[in-house]
């Protein structure tokens, strides 16, 4: 019997899970980013299974968690695409399902939650999965399946998250110490993504070797990297980025004793301290998503185009010419401010700072 339904699959009162999956070991954001904070064990047999070559497209990968009470008895991964960068295909689902209709047999399922397989990231038409599903596992006797559609992702408190807490780093301590510099001058309890990113790229910057890798994007610097210390702080000293998936206006909020952990962590290093004071002084007037992003997009072009570093009417023309987006977002005056406010502060970039 099948139902369909919306909502957190990882909540599902259901004996299998099915979780997609990719055959590189990789489970970088969506569903399963949260199965793998959800079930750590279960991600450490997968990325095993997937160095050994065991994880093939067409064949489900099945962890038995022992039937622990309160939670379901067997995780499936269902591959939907090879690398994690590719495409999902029709064919290979079709394949999976046979398997995993194959697999609920085997192990005497009774009930299973199967998500939008392929669609989303894979880039297939849940038009054309629905009925893929419905044709392999529908006529299973004595089997509840219910099938997730595509929705609205859950919120970042509802998804469980079962990794240990990691040990503070200097990176993370300073992540939380700038967020929390940042909302005492704000109304809002939570920070950005897109602030967020400002931020940690003004430290770095300001000379702090944070090993971020920033790039012109359409919000302006933006380093894909730091969205593996924002995964590790998920749940534990921070909470928000849920998911994974890099929307800007994602709302990121402190959890209790996070700063209190990272002052203490940052306690005896003046240096950092004082970048931290650096950037801090440099953001006064520009707190909230389109004042970083225009003073960071400033700040960039003056780092990498010599003529926009000498004149402001050559680094607004750089911004303007960034994309449309901005063009609409950002007028001329403004971006002439900022940029005599970054010589102003002391923040013309040099070659140790872009």
């Amino acid at each position: 019997m099948i139902e369909t339904t919306k909502g957190n699959l990882l909540e599902a009162p259901v004996e299998a899970l099915v979780n997609t999956v990719n055959t590189v070991g990789v489970m970088g954001k969506g569903i399963a980013l949260q199965f793998k904070q959800a079930y750590p064990a279960m991600f450490r047999a997968y990325e095993k299974a997937c160095k050994a070559g065991e994880v093939k497209l067409g064949k489900v990968h099945v962890f038995d968690m022992g039937g622990l009470v309160g939670g379901p008895r067997w995780i499936i991964n269902f591959p939907t695409k090879g690398h994690w960068r590719a495409g999902s295909r029709k064919a290979d689902i079709e394949a999976g399902l046979q398997d995993l209709a194959d697999t609920i047999k085997r192990l005497n399922i009774r009930s299973i939650a199967v998500p939008p397989l392929g669609c989303g990231h894979g880039g297939l038409d849940w038009a054309e999965v629905r009925p893929l599903i419905e044709s392999a596992l529908g006529d299973l006797p004595d089997v509840r399946v219910l099938v997730f559609a595509p929705g609205a992702t859950p919120a970042a408190a509802s998804m469980p998250n079962r990794t240990e807490r990691p040990k503070m780093t200097i990176g993370q301590a300073a992540l939380i110490a700038l967020m929390d510099r940042y909302l005492k001058g704000l109304l809002d309890p939570f920070v950005s993504l897109l602030e967020i990113h400002k931020l940690m790229y003004f430290l770095q910057a300001a000379g702090q070797p944070l090993r971020l890798q920033y790039e012109a994007k359409e919000f302006g610097p933006y380093a894909k990297n730091l969205r593996q210390v924002l995964i590790r702080l998920e749940s534990h000293y921070t909470q928000g980025y849920g998911d994974g998936k890099d929307s800007p206006t994602k709302a990121i909020e402190l959890l209790p004793g996070a700063v209190d952990e990272a002052q203490s962590f940052l306690q005896e290093d003046a240096l950092i301290r004082r970048r931290m004071e650096r950037v801090t002084d440099l953001i006064e007037g520009y707190e909230d998503r389109v004042g970083l992003e225009l003073l960071s997009s400033v700040h960039w072009v003056m780092g990498h185009n010599p003529e926009a570093k000498l004149s402001a009417a050559a680094a607004a023309s750089a911004v303007l010419e960034w994309n449309a987006r901005k063009r609409r977002a950002l007028k001329p005056e403004q971006l002439t401010k900022a940029w005599k406010h970054i010589l102003d502060k002391g923040w013309a970039p040099t070659e140790s700072t872009v």
